[in-house]
């Protein structure tokens, strides 16, 4: 089997790129220790590659199905979430008062990426349950937590976030599933919910829906949208799950990709009353929604890269062990065959992998810091944290789903007629990765709050936060030597970005909203790269320095990662030219396009 992830270069990423090590220092991480973080990745690994890795195959093959009104998964899935819960992972970096670990979020998601790169759909399990305990620690009640987040953080409950309908995918405004309110405070929930992963299975003694409905009465819009509580089953005076709360399965979506993750639509109200209770105050859904969508789009775009760097790496084993053809130069024909890496366009696309992945998982584990930094960080930069993180997500779910699967195709294409055979796990990842780009909300929806709010938030001091850091970044790198290329080519990136936006902002007042948006696409895709492009600038400056006094194979990680850069530098950011003219020149192509001209 292939390696599913890279030790080494998350290593690189969380103790030489980001200061890690350093977090102790801060209260609420005071008991712990480069040694506790080690010890727990290390952990990850080993239950990663045991548990999850095993059946990833079979997971796919033997996708979820109905056996007597039940939903049937592969076995070894009930073995996987045994010895996740066992690990502790399902509440390690909640408070220690709550049985767990106070780990700081960057090392929670590197621990997550473990289980993403061996087996996505089963890490699909607790990664929803995680978000859901998340939100319930933060927006219910004391008695609320007391009866549903023990359970969820023990792992022995687990969760969805149920948005979608039938009719309003993306469109949550539209949504008619209902709450009625009874006599003792709790309502009754009808209505129809779709594409909820994780909505039916019997891997837990219970599931905790989270369920966004309108009150009777409540205005249109996201405005009338409110957040509820919905067990699978009843919870009795015990704590203990009791009798069906009428949640019913009406049936499973089959997907390309993520097969092992049951998507259910499912019906609330059927044979029976469905009792939801109410989370925080009516009207609140949406924005308390958005703490577990905002967490899951970072999840996503972890999740992507690490499809994208499992295909990568499975693609690097293959092309240096399998032999074909000779060198151009090479014309004895008795002449042993070379292995397909010595070939340049091989090179150029394991070049180009590496760069798109060991960016990606760069930006996901920085915002996975930015989320430490707002809470556990200086008290007097948290609001430009803020503003940063909130700039950066929609970047940091939709590039690497994007860019991941330009990675697994040029992985498939490394390895010719056997990428697209069962033999090997890439035309999987494959699949399972083309989910991404729709998960947790479209490109375009990304697009759109990027351009449409997080741009202009609070008068644009979001984006003046991430031009001061990377200006810092590029100021500091002038003497190094072997990151000439990343630099240039970052700085000129960084000009012609700023110069788009701030271009398209002073024509808003004339252009009108649809206008304003028509290329959102490529304020998302220009800033994607740039952002991408100083993420390579932050590892090249490291690995410049650390590279006079390496040796060996240390010695080489950090030649590949200034190499990496340099591709980067010279193939990708050019691309961020021809969006910043398309941006700024407002073009009005795909707005002017009419229904009946195609």
């Amino acid at each position: 089997m292939a390696p599913f992830l890279s030790r080494r270069d998350l290593q690189f990423q969380l103790y030489e790129v980001l200061d890690t090590a350093a977090l102790p220092q801060r209260p609420r991480f005071a008991e712990h220790s480069r040694e506790v973080y080690d010890d727990v990745l290390n952990l990850a690994y080993s239950v990663a590659e045991r548990h999850f890795a095993n059946h990833l195959r079979e997971a796919d093959v033997h996708e979820p199905h109905v056996v007597d009104g039940k939903v049937k998964l592969p076995p070894q899935m009930a073995d996987a979430m045994r010895a996740f819960r066992e690990a502790g992972f399902f509440n390690a970096h909640h408070d220690e008062e709550l049985g767990g670990l106070q780990l700081p979020w960057v090392v929670m998601q590197a621990v997550q990426a473990h289980f993403q790169a061996a087996n996505i759909s089963t890490s699909g399990y607790p990664f929803l349950t995680i978000g859901n305990a998340n939100l319930l620690r933060e927006f219910a009640s004391e008695g609320q937590q007391s009866k549903y987040l023990t359970p969820l953080l023990e792992g022995r409950w687990f969760g969805t976030m149920a948005l979608s309908e039938p009719h309003a995918g993306s469109g949550l405004a539209d949504i008619t599933t209902t709450a009625t309110p009874k006599e003792d405070g709790t309502y009754s929930i009808t209505g129809t919910k779709m594409w909820i992963s994780g909505g039916e299975h019997e891997l837990s003694e219970n599931i905790v829906h989270l369920v966004l409905a309108r009150i009777k009465g409540a205005p249109a819009g996201v405005k009338g949208i409110s957040l509820f509580i919905v067990p699978r089953y009843r919870v009795g005076e015990d704590g203990r799950p009791g009798e069906s709360n009428h949640v019913v399965l009406a049936g499973l979506n089959h997907k390309m990709g993520y097969r092992g993750t049951t998507n259910t639509l499912l019906n609330f109200g059927e044979g029976g009353e469905t009792v939801g209770e109410i989370v925080g105050e009516p009207g609140q859904g949406l924005a308390q929604m958005f703490r577990m969508m905002n967490e899951a789009r970072i999840g996503v775009g972890m999740g992507a890269v690490m499809l994208g760097y499992a295909g990568y790496l499975a693609s690097l084993e293959y092309a240096r062990e399998r032999r074909q053809g000779r060198s151009p130069g090479n014309k004895d024909p008795h002449a042993e065959p070379v292995s397909i890496i010595q070939h340049p366009d091989v090179r150029r696309m394991l070049l180009r992998q590496k760069s798109f992945v060991e960016g990606g998982l760069a930006l996901g584990l920085y915002a996975s810091s930015l989320v430490d930094d707002l809470h556990t960080g200086p008290e007097e930069g948290r609001g430009d944290t803020g503003l940063l993180l909130d700039l950066l997500t929609p970047v940091v779910k939709s590039w690497p789903s994007k860019y991941s699967q330009e990675t697994l195709s040029d992985a498939i294409q490394v390895m010719g007629g056997a990428g697209y055979t069962r033999d090997y796990p890439v035309e999987l990842y494959y699949r399972d990765n083309r989910l991404n780009p729709i998960h947790e909300g479209t490109e375009g929806i990304q697009a759109l709050d990027l351009l449409g709010r997080k741009v202009t938030q609070s008068g644009g001091r979001g984006l003046t936060v991430l031009l001061e850091r990377m200006s810092a970044d590029l100021a500091a790198s002038e003497e190094l030597e072997g990151v000439a290329e990343i630099r240039t080519a970052l700085a000129t990136a960084v000009a012609q970005s700023t110069a788009a936006l701030r271009g398209l902002l002073a024509q808003a007042p004339t252009l009108g909203p649809d206008r304003f948006l028509a290329n959102a696409h490529s304020a998302l895709e220009m800033l994607g790269h740039t952002v991408v492009g100083w993420m390579w600038l932050r590892q090249a400056a490291v690995a410049a320095r650390k590279l006079p006094e390496a040796r060996g194979e240390g010695a080489d990680f950090y030649r590949g990662k200034l190499h990496a850069a340099r591709f980067f530098a010279v193939h990708e950011l050019p691309k961020v030219k021809a969006h910043a003219d398309l941006l700024a020149s407002a073009d009005p192509t795909t707005l002017e396009m009419q229904e009946a001209w195609f």
